[in-house]
């Protein structure tokens, strides 16, 4: 099984120059060949190989207009061409929404690295055009790496590769445990765990606070710079900012600490088969009411989290049907209740049943796996 091992990287401010002409030059690359494809669609032309993008990008090179492209390493320019085709095509197979332009405010600042010629030695990676760069920690020498990446979460460098990985799998009981994820808690399991709601806890709640102040700060400070039509950018706007960018890295890596242990938890009580709902995540993000908290959940990494886990550790990964009704259905009668509200937070049944409504979706749920298996 292949799993990925992420290390910060600590580069020198010379190296860190270079980083940035990687991302910069692979975003170019992305914009330019999803424009390409756009324009040749537009035309009512049929869709433009990986192959001859590449080529035509080449040509391009030699041009005094582009000679800057030599600045880095042909691989990123080469991968970064790949995935726009990669997200056009996904688009017309259904199985993706139609891709965007990277963006350099809101795109995650990324560039991929050949496997050929990364090298490793002791805390030290090298990387195409960079040279040398220290890291914190150590890289499995003398193993194969896949998909190498390099990647900037508003604070830290880091590379991320893949890793072949074998596992010795425990012994697993017969118990079926059904999962019912929602807002009120983040997972409550029919074995009786339950996982608490992580936005609720005060850690949570005061960073939130002073990100909320942060931001009404520097929409003060644009407002004060404002010179006719244009916001002019000042130092104390750029410290600010730097401080709501490290604000919202922290929120996200306390919500995904917590989907890990969450995860972790489950699988170590060594089921054999887990049952998860089918959830239309993109579905429930339209609801203006509710779309906030759904995204701060992260229900769609949970379920990810769930699936590598259960694989890792050979555990059955069932999803019932996306209508599959296990919040209405009595787990004593099966008795489907369908007017129940959403602010309906206890289950109450005609045959005497009066059960937590979580409760009751998981102990369904995991009915439904013992009938599936």
């Amino acid at each position: 099984m292949i799993l990925s091992k992420k290390i910060r990287l600590r580069p020198t401010k010379e190296q860190e120059k270079q980083l940035w002409k990687s991302v910069g030059t692979a975003r170019w690359a992305y914009n330019w060949a999803l424009n390409r494809q756009q324009e040749h669609f537009n035309q009512g032309n049929k869709f433009i190989s990986n192959k001859d993008l590449r080529k035509e990008l080449t040509e391009l090179k030699q041009t005094e207009a582009f000679n800057w492209l030599f600045d880095v390493s042909n691989n990123v320019t080469k991968q970064a061409i790949k995935d726009a085709c990669n997200a056009y095509q996904r688009f017309f197979k259904g199985k993706a929404m139609y891709p965007k332009f990277k963006s350099r405010k809101r795109s995650k600042p990324s560039f991929y690295n050949d496997t050929a010629k990364l090298k490793v030695k002791k805390k030290l990676v090298l990387i195409e055009k960079v040279g040398w760069i220290k890291t914190s920690e150590q890289l499995p020498i003398g193993v194969t790496y896949t998909n190498p990446r390099i990647s900037f979460d508003n604070k830290y460098w880091y590379i991320s590769v893949g890793i072949e990985q074998e596992f010795v799998q425990p012994e697993l009981t017969d118990e079926i445990i059904g999962i019912d994820i929602g807002i009120k808690e983040l997972a409550v399991c029919s074995n009786g765990q339950v996982f608490k709601n992580i936005n609720k806890t005060k850690v949570i709640r005061k960073s939130e606070k002073r990100l909320r102040r942060l931001q009404r700060s520097v929409s003060r400070k644009y407002e004060m710079n404002k010179e006719g039509n244009r916001f002019v950018k000042t130092s104390n706007i750029i410290k600010l900012e730097k401080k709501i960018q490290h604000l919202h890295r922290r929120l996200a890596n306390i919500r995904y600490n917590h989907v890990h242990q969450a995860t972790n938890a489950i699988v170590k009580t060594k089921p054999g088969n887990v049952v998860m709902e089918d959830l239309n995540v993109n579905g429930m993000m339209k609801n203006r009411h509710l779309s906030k908290a759904v995204a701060n959940q992260k229900f769609h990494e949970f379920i990810r989290q769930m699936k590598y886990k259960c694989e890792k550790y050979g555990i059955g990964f069932i999803q019932a049907d996306r209508f599959y009704p296990s919040s209405k259905t009595c787990s004593s009668c099966g008795t489907i209740k369908n007017n129940l509200k959403l602010s309906d937070r206890v289950y109450s049944c005609e045959c005497g049943l009066k059960l937590d409504r979580d409760i009751n979706a998981s102990i369904n749920l995991a009915c439904y796996g013992r009938l599936t298996v």
